[in-house]
Protein backbone atom coordinates (compact mmCIF):
# COMPACT_ATOMS: atom_id res chain seq x y z
CA UNK A 1 0.00 0.00 0.00
CA UNK A 2 2.54 2.50 0.97
CA UNK A 3 4.84 1.45 -2.19
CA UNK A 4 1.67 2.41 -4.36
CA UNK A 5 0.96 5.77 -2.52
CA UNK A 6 4.17 6.96 -2.95
CA UNK A 7 4.00 5.90 -6.79
CA UNK A 8 0.65 8.23 -7.03
CA UNK A 9 2.46 10.69 -5.57
CA UNK A 10 5.44 10.35 -7.87
CA UNK A 11 2.83 10.69 -10.92
CA UNK A 12 1.35 13.37 -9.70
CA UNK A 13 4.42 15.11 -9.79
CA UNK A 14 5.64 14.31 -12.84
CA UNK A 15 1.70 15.41 -14.62
CA UNK A 16 2.46 18.80 -12.41
CA UNK A 17 5.78 19.06 -14.29
CA UNK A 18 4.86 18.24 -17.65
CA UNK A 19 1.74 20.78 -17.27
CA UNK A 20 4.40 23.44 -16.20
CA UNK A 21 6.62 22.58 -18.74
CA UNK A 22 3.67 22.83 -21.43
CA UNK A 23 2.43 25.90 -20.63
CA UNK A 24 5.67 27.86 -19.62
CA UNK A 25 6.30 31.46 -21.37
CA UNK A 26 9.00 31.18 -23.74
CA UNK A 27 9.86 34.40 -24.95
CA UNK A 28 10.26 34.68 -29.00
CA UNK A 29 13.10 37.11 -30.64
CA UNK A 30 14.81 37.16 -33.62
CA UNK A 31 16.97 40.06 -35.15
CA UNK A 32 15.02 39.75 -38.72
CA UNK A 33 12.19 41.81 -36.74
CA UNK A 34 12.50 45.07 -35.42
CA UNK A 35 13.80 45.06 -31.86
CA UNK A 36 10.87 46.49 -29.52
CA UNK A 37 10.76 50.20 -29.17
CA UNK A 38 9.68 49.56 -25.10
CA UNK A 39 9.72 47.54 -22.59
CA UNK A 40 7.55 44.50 -24.37
CA UNK A 41 8.95 41.71 -26.22
CA UNK A 42 8.16 40.83 -30.05
CA UNK A 43 6.59 37.33 -28.85
CA UNK A 44 5.40 35.45 -26.35
CA UNK A 45 4.24 31.61 -26.00
CA UNK A 46 2.57 30.03 -23.74
CA UNK A 47 1.33 26.96 -24.31
CA UNK A 48 0.05 25.86 -27.64
CA UNK A 49 -0.48 29.64 -28.59
CA UNK A 50 2.12 32.91 -29.31
CA UNK A 51 1.22 36.71 -28.75
CA UNK A 52 3.26 38.77 -31.68
CA UNK A 53 3.43 42.62 -30.46
CA UNK A 54 2.20 44.99 -32.41
CA UNK A 55 4.62 45.47 -35.50
CA UNK A 56 4.69 48.85 -37.69
CA UNK A 57 6.90 50.02 -40.60
CA UNK A 58 10.44 49.57 -39.58
CA UNK A 59 13.21 48.00 -40.96
CA UNK A 60 15.15 45.85 -38.70
CA UNK A 61 17.99 45.99 -40.72
CA UNK A 62 18.03 50.02 -40.11
CA UNK A 63 15.79 50.16 -37.52
CA UNK A 64 14.47 53.30 -39.05
CA UNK A 65 11.03 53.05 -40.34
CA UNK A 66 10.38 52.86 -44.23
CA UNK A 67 9.36 55.76 -46.63
CA UNK A 68 6.49 55.17 -49.13
CA UNK A 69 3.13 54.36 -49.41
CA UNK A 70 0.66 52.27 -47.01
CA UNK A 71 1.33 49.58 -49.47
CA UNK A 72 4.85 49.34 -48.79
CA UNK A 73 4.19 49.91 -44.88
CA UNK A 74 2.40 47.12 -45.02
CA UNK A 75 4.38 44.76 -46.69
CA UNK A 76 6.97 45.51 -44.24
CA UNK A 77 4.44 44.70 -40.63
CA UNK A 78 4.00 41.65 -42.72
CA UNK A 79 7.48 40.63 -43.38
CA UNK A 80 8.15 41.52 -39.47
CA UNK A 81 5.79 39.27 -38.33
CA UNK A 82 6.31 36.54 -40.97
CA UNK A 83 10.21 36.45 -39.62
CA UNK A 84 8.63 36.77 -36.19
CA UNK A 85 6.23 33.68 -36.89
CA UNK A 86 9.29 31.76 -38.59
CA UNK A 87 11.59 31.75 -35.41
CA UNK A 88 8.97 30.64 -33.49
CA UNK A 89 8.19 27.86 -36.52
CA UNK A 90 5.03 28.78 -37.65
CA UNK A 91 3.55 30.79 -40.87
CA UNK A 92 0.93 32.53 -41.69
CA UNK A 93 -1.31 29.32 -41.68
CA UNK A 94 -1.19 29.07 -37.78
CA UNK A 95 -2.43 32.71 -37.36
CA UNK A 96 -6.24 32.68 -35.56
CA UNK A 97 -6.22 36.23 -34.66
CA UNK A 98 -5.23 39.80 -35.85
CA UNK A 99 -5.82 43.26 -34.80
CA UNK A 100 -4.82 45.98 -37.53
CA UNK A 101 -4.59 49.78 -35.95
CA UNK A 102 -4.71 52.37 -39.01
CA UNK A 103 -4.00 56.11 -38.60
CA UNK A 104 -7.00 56.53 -40.72
CA UNK A 105 -9.61 54.74 -41.81
CA UNK A 106 -9.36 55.46 -45.37
CA UNK A 107 -6.43 53.29 -45.94
CA UNK A 108 -8.57 50.34 -45.34
CA UNK A 109 -9.04 49.03 -48.75
CA UNK A 110 -4.87 49.03 -49.72
CA UNK A 111 -3.81 48.06 -46.06
CA UNK A 112 -6.39 44.88 -47.22
CA UNK A 113 -5.13 44.28 -50.50
CA UNK A 114 -2.13 43.59 -48.81
CA UNK A 115 -2.80 42.03 -46.06
CA UNK A 116 -5.23 39.45 -47.92
CA UNK A 117 -2.17 38.35 -50.11
CA UNK A 118 -0.11 36.76 -47.26
CA UNK A 119 -2.74 34.22 -46.67
CA UNK A 120 -4.50 31.38 -48.22
CA UNK A 121 -8.03 31.10 -48.24
CA UNK A 122 -8.18 30.67 -44.84
CA UNK A 123 -8.36 33.90 -42.76
CA UNK A 124 -8.14 34.65 -39.25
CA UNK A 125 -10.25 36.21 -37.25
CA UNK A 126 -9.75 39.93 -37.10
CA UNK A 127 -10.93 43.75 -36.32
CA UNK A 128 -9.52 47.05 -37.65
CA UNK A 129 -9.41 50.02 -35.87
CA UNK A 130 -8.79 53.57 -36.50
CA UNK A 131 -6.76 54.95 -33.70
CA UNK A 132 -6.03 58.53 -32.56
CA UNK A 133 -2.01 58.27 -33.72
CA UNK A 134 0.73 55.40 -33.91
CA UNK A 135 4.12 54.86 -32.35
CA UNK A 136 6.78 56.69 -34.96
CA UNK A 137 3.89 58.11 -36.53
CA UNK A 138 3.37 55.21 -38.95
CA UNK A 139 -0.03 54.26 -40.84
CA UNK A 140 -0.60 51.12 -39.72
CA UNK A 141 0.54 48.28 -37.07
CA UNK A 142 -0.33 44.47 -36.65
CA UNK A 143 -0.52 42.32 -33.96
CA UNK A 144 -1.54 38.38 -34.14
CA UNK A 145 -2.45 35.71 -32.25
CA UNK A 146 -1.43 32.09 -33.44
CA UNK A 147 -1.51 28.38 -32.82
CA UNK A 148 1.15 26.04 -32.64
CA UNK A 149 -0.78 23.47 -33.95
CA UNK A 150 -2.70 22.84 -37.32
Amino acid sequence: MVVRQKYIAWLKEILHLAYTIKFMKQIIKTEKAPAPIGPYSQAVKTGELLFISGQVAIDPSTNEVIQGDIADETHRVMKNLEAILSEAKLTFQHVTKTTIFLSDMNLFADVNKVYGGYFNEEFPARETVAVKGLPKNVNVEISMIACTSL
